[in-house]
């Protein structure tokens, strides 16, 4: 599994024109799932990327994480984080998790941050989905599990 996290001063996406999840400060966590993800591997990304300390403390470093601070969470699922990019000019992506393990993982990511975090938002699985974001930092990282 790949996420990709982006420390936020606020964060949206939008389907079809409606904002289907919104955020205000916290992390915004793209999630890409792979063919050999299980369950373990997705409680472990996400567990890790909640404990990840990416804000700052009173004395400006890094030293807390989005349970330190009590942000809001949003939740996109990404499958071109998954996509083979070695070789060529085009990305492949049979790297990527079939779209029905995608979704019940994604689905159960979502369930194991709603038991940690308080507001939890996502985007909407397989949508063509418009992502609005104020990075704060701008703060970016790529975390992979295995």
């Amino acid at each position: 599994m790949k996420l990709l996290l982006q420390r936020v001063k606020e964060a949206s996406v939008t389907v079809e024109g409606e904002v289907v999840g919104a955020i205000k400060n916290g992390l915004l966590l793209f999630v890409g799932i792979e063919p050999f993800d299980t369950e373990e591997t997705v409680k472990k990304g996400i567990e890790r990327a909640l404990k990840y300390r990416i804000f700052s403390d009173e004395a400006g470093k890094m030293n807390l994480s989005l349970i330190d601070t009590k942000g809001d969470l949003l939740l996109v699922s990404q499958f071109t984080l998954a996509a083979d990019t070695e070789r060529g000019l085009r990305p492949s992506f049979t790297s990527a998790a079939p779209p029905a393990l995608g979704e019940a993982l994604f689905d159960y990511a979502i369930s194991v941050a709603r038991s940690t975090i308080e507001h939890v938002a996502t985007g909407r699985f397989g949508a063509d989905m418009q992502v609005s974001l104020i990075n704060d930092g701008p703060v970016t990282f790529l975390l992979e599990t295995r």
